[in-house]
């Protein structure tokens, strides 16, 4: 049943032509990398995250402001798991997907090694929850000492063309590489981007049109349910690929909310085909369809446009005039602006 809608949904992809498919893999991965951070309890900014993939697919977004090292790193990672899908998985390059998650050598405060598999020297690995002296430990991984030999046989297992079917194989990878816990800090997130390039082998396609990550961050509560009950009982799998399954086609199901977003943004440039509108306009007006995080300003237009106030404003009174833009109702010196609503 996953499978048949899988095959839907690429299918249906297909037929929407080249722009289209890349503004849908745009805001895909987009909710990917801010989810997989999300689950985990870290924010990213969403301009950030959004401007970095876009000027690796090669899309004009205008971004406001330059991705910082950790958005970087993190969209490197996703990026290298999907569109170097069929590269095999070496520990090489999960040390590095690991180094790129933490470029300061840093978790919070915490000082870790990056880039090498966990030594334990502050003490077992344990996943725990709560707060300090109310601990409640949900996973003792195995030691330090097992980690590589256990690491090789995962990666092994993973690179071997076996008769599993790749769809089963991203849940049980996304299994096994937690259960091991090879790092002091991110797991979860290399788990996910691990899973991410086994469904992408699924569908011989780089494009992603759906997001595990941000139905997992929906679904949290009842992933680190599903993780715990396999990791403390008898390691029967089957119900965590019941869930994982379960999830997957939830995730697909919800790519037709990204899809309809995209479709309303083709819809909108159909319906002004004949209008003048320069390009700075139609920069800004795409970031407002995008669901640009903050107000708009005059001077956040001339930010973004790299104008002066004047022509900001002369373009923002024409988009007005055109019934494209309106008021909003607070005016005086800080007089922002909305997209007008469709009729």
């Amino acid at each position: 049943d996953v499978r048949h809608r899988q095959g839907r949904l690429i299918g249906y992809m297909e037929a929407l032509g080249f722009t289209l498919r890349q503004e849908a893999v745009l805001n895909t991965l987009t909710s990917d990398v801010l989810k997989s951070s999300d689950i985990e309890g870290e924010k990213l900014d969403a301009e950030q995250v959004r401007s970095s993939i876009a000027r690796r697919l090669g899309l004009d977004i205008g971004a406001l402001k330059p991705a910082d090292r950790t958005v970087e790193g993190i969209v490197d990672m996703m990026l290298d798991a999907t569109r170097q899908y069929g590269q095999p998985l070496s520990a090489e390059r999960v040390c590095a997907w690991h180094a790129s998650l933490f470029p300061t050598g840093r978790s919070g405060m915490t000082t870790m090694r990056t880039g090498g598999w966990r030594d334990d020297r502050t003490g077992p690995m344990q996943v725990v929850s709560g707060p300090v002296g109310k601990e409640r430990v949900h996973y003792h991984a195995p030691p330090a000492s097992r980690v590589d030999g256990e690491m090789r046989a995962f990666l092994e297992w993973f690179n071997a063309n076996a008769d599993m079917d790749p769809v089963l194989k991203a849940g049980l990878a996304h299994l096994w590489f937690v259960t091991i816990h090879p790092f002091d800090d991110g797991n979860g997130r290399i788990a996910r981007a691990i899973a991410d390039m086994s469904l992408a082998r699924s569908e011989h396609s780089s494009q992603r049109f759906y997001s595990m990550s941000a139905q997992i961050r929906q679904e949290r509560h009842a992933y680190y349910g599903a993780l715990e009950a396999t990791q403390k009982g008898t390691m029967n799998i089957t119900p965590w690929l019941e869930w994982f399954l379960g999830c997957l086609g939830r995730a697909i199901d919800g790519a037709h909310t990204t899809l309809a977003a995209v479709l309303a943004k083709a819809r909108f440039w159909d319906a002004i085909v004949g209008m003048a509108i320069n390009n700075r306009q139609r920069l800004v007006l795409n970031r407002l369809l995008d669901g640009f995080a903050v107000k708009l300003t005059t001077s956040k237009y001339a930010k973004l446009t790299k104008c002066s106030q004047d022509t900001a404003l002369r373009d923002i009174l024409l988009l007005i005039e055109r019934g494209l833009l309106v008021r909003n109702p607070k005016g005086g010196r800080s007089t922002s602006y909305a997209l007008a609503p469709r009729r």
